[in-house]
């Protein structure tokens, strides 16, 4: 049997113990088309041996850029690591001059692309760079379409030279280079080896409830970023079929067509979905009205394995009955599990979605890591709500005496590219330094109390912790996103985006003569009355100094493409404030 110690084994072990006939499904043209375990292995070869006939040599690096996740990135995938070869992914959604840094960076010398879109920003700066051909994965005119490499590659007469290349390949090189999204500055460049992600697969396996063949997974987080490109390893070990949704946009949609078990999330996305599902109660009249609430109100007190007793394990069967099955429904109805990463999720959330019998596994971890440190996992009483669960198989978490979480394992990074300084900055002997303050209980679990670098103190010298107040106040139905401020100033205040459709349906419900444009609604004196009333309810949960004095509202949406957000929905603080520099000179210098 094919032992896993490169990334391009974990497909040879699949078709060798699960063989599926769907390991990989792609809609096309409103049609959900299946790629088998061999077929994926065959288009990957072929792949390998054109590389090999474009003069691909060992350790030349392949930029991969796709704005979703599809059959095709992964062709390229093992295509490309099976010639030595480095995959370099790049997030689609930065901008053409951060394109021509990466590529520039990584010293990549052909470029795959997924769409007119990312061609586009490729084309307008492939003049500054080493890239020698673009192909894409549309069919687009003027670009080469990738198929023309199976031809290339059809020849299979030089496969002899491709197992050649492969058994070249040791677990210690070099596989891939991250560049992370990066809240500040420009993005590093995580080089992790083929050992890294192959032993964080493997060690994170035993966490998820999947139980292989005919278990079906969709994918929709940027597989350019770690977190979800390990569970795609992982999935392809574990034998499940995974299918990749055409976007966030179409999430609810997909899942309906093909009724998912596991889903990875961020906790942006929950949010959002918690919403929408919130938004639908309020729309409710009479007795539906108070049962779904009474359903939320429950969901919000669920512990897990019965600790609640037996009078509202009655009661919770009752709800999901009768309110939380259609929550299920509207994503699938057979959706068991969500896999949460990236940031801190809202404890209510982790309670309100499994009791309505939707387990979501909070986890932790960074691209310096490949990415899974700890993960909960709801069998042997490993899941504990407000933690991200034990660490997993041979990784060791320590805490520094400041409280800053350090990493030791298989799985940290061989160090940032062409940086040396920056990686020496970040390690002490084997530990890496996270960044990020955490504790350990007394049982072996995890939890993040914030992030060094997010922490500041005000001029009174208080210590001031952004994400614990934020994630609090983003319960509230009126705040869809908000920014902590206040270093060195002489209280706390905040910079707040209002959930916009939820204040437009508050209006229409109130009869309020208020313009409902995004503008209009951000400069209402009542829509400010009503969000201060939000944040003097949640200012209650903190200490007198942590509490938000004063707050501004923007008058637009915080997106990636506005460049508020990183790929991965965190908050670009810096960027923030340098766009809001009026508001924040408003809260403190007027």
């Amino acid at each position: 049997m094919t032992e896993i110690t490169r990334l391009f084994d974990f497909p040879y072990y699949q078709l060798e113990v699960h063989n599926l006939e769907a390991s990989l499904v792609t809609k096309y043209d409103g049609k959900w088309v299946p790629t088998s375990t061999k077929e994926y292995l065959d288009k990957s070869n072929a792949m390998s041996r054109a590389l090999l006939k474009l003069g691909i040599q060992k350790d030349d690096k392949i930029a991969v850029i796709s704005t979703t996740n599809r059959t095709e990135w992964n062709i390229m995938d093992i295509g490309i690591l099976q010639t030595g070869a480095q995959n370099i992914p790049i997030y689609p959604t930065i901008c053409a001059e951060d394109y021509e840094y990466v590529l520039n960076h990584s010293d990549s010398i052909y470029c795959f692309v997924s769409d007119v879109d990312v061609l586009k920003k490729v084309r307008k700066v492939q003049a500054n760079t080493n890239i020698k051909e673009v192909y894409s994965f549309d069919h687009i005119e003027g670009c080469k379409h990738y198929s023309e490499l199976f031809e290339l590659g059809k020849d299979d007469s030089t496969q002899p030279e491709v197992e050649a290349r492969k058994d070249a390949v040791t677990p210690h090189d070099l596989a891939t280079i991250i560049y992370t999204s990066g809240t500040t500055g420009r993005p590093k460049g995580v080089m992790l080896t083929h050992n890294n992600i192959t032993s964080n697969a493997l060690d994170s396996t035993s966490r998820l409830p999947i139980s292989g063949k005919g278990t079906r997974v969709l994918s929709f987080l940027p597989i350019c970023h770690i977190f979800e490109r390990v569970l795609i390893y992982l999935y392809q070990y574990a034998g499940t079929t995974i299918y990749f949704a055409e976007g966030i946009d179409k999430i609810g949609e997909n899942a309906k067509e093909i009724n998912p078990n596991l889903m990875s999330v961020v906790p942006r996305l929950l949010e959002k979905v918690f919403d929408k599902i919130i938004a639908k109660g309020e729309d409710l009249t009479g007795v539906k009205k108070l049962l779904f609430f009474w359903a939320v109100r429950l969901g919000e007190e669920w512990q897990p394995y019965g600790a609640n007793g037996a009078w509202y394990e009655f009661k919770l069967k009752i709800a999901n009955k009768l309110i939380f099955t259609k929550w299920r429904d509207a994503l699938g109805g057979e959706l068991h599990t969500m896999v949460s990463g990236s940031a801190a999720l809202q404890t209510r959330l982790t309670r309100v979605f499994s009791a309505a019998g939707m387990q979501v596994m909070q986890g932790y971890g960074l691209t310096e890591t490949s990415p899974v440190v700890s993960v909960e996992m709801y069998a042997n009483e490993h899941f504990r709500v407000g933690t991200v669960g034990k660490p997993i198989k041979n990784v060791e978490v320590k805490i520094a005496e400041d409280g800053e979480i350090l990493i030791k394992g298989p799985n940290v990074m061989k160090g940032y590219y062409k940086d040396p300084e920056k990686t020496a900055s970040v390690m002490t002997g084997d530990y890496f330094h996270t960044g990020d303050k955490g504790m350990i209980d007394d049982d072996g679990f995890l939890k993040i109390t914030g992030r060094k670098k997010e922490m500041f103190k005000t001029s009174g010298g208080k210590y001031v912790i952004p994400p614990l107040l934020e994630n609090d106040m983003k319960q509230s139905l009126f705040i869809e996103q908000i920014m902590v401020i206040g270093e060195g100033e002489k209280m706390p205040a905040a910079i707040i985006q209002p959930n916009f459709d939820f204040v437009r349906s508050w209006i229409e419900d109130k009869e309020l003569s208020i313009g409902t444009s995004d503008a209009e609604i951000a400069s209402s004196a009542i829509v400010i009355e009503r969000i201060q009333k939000e944040i003097t309810k949640y200012n209650n949960n903190f200490g007198k100094w942590e509490q938000i004095k004063r707050f501004e509202l923007t008058p637009d949406i915080w997106s990636i493409d506005g460049g508020h957000l990183t790929p991965t929905m965190k908050m670009k603080r810096n960027i923030i404030l340098g766009i809001y520099q009026d508001l924040y000179d408003k809260i403190y210098r007027v």
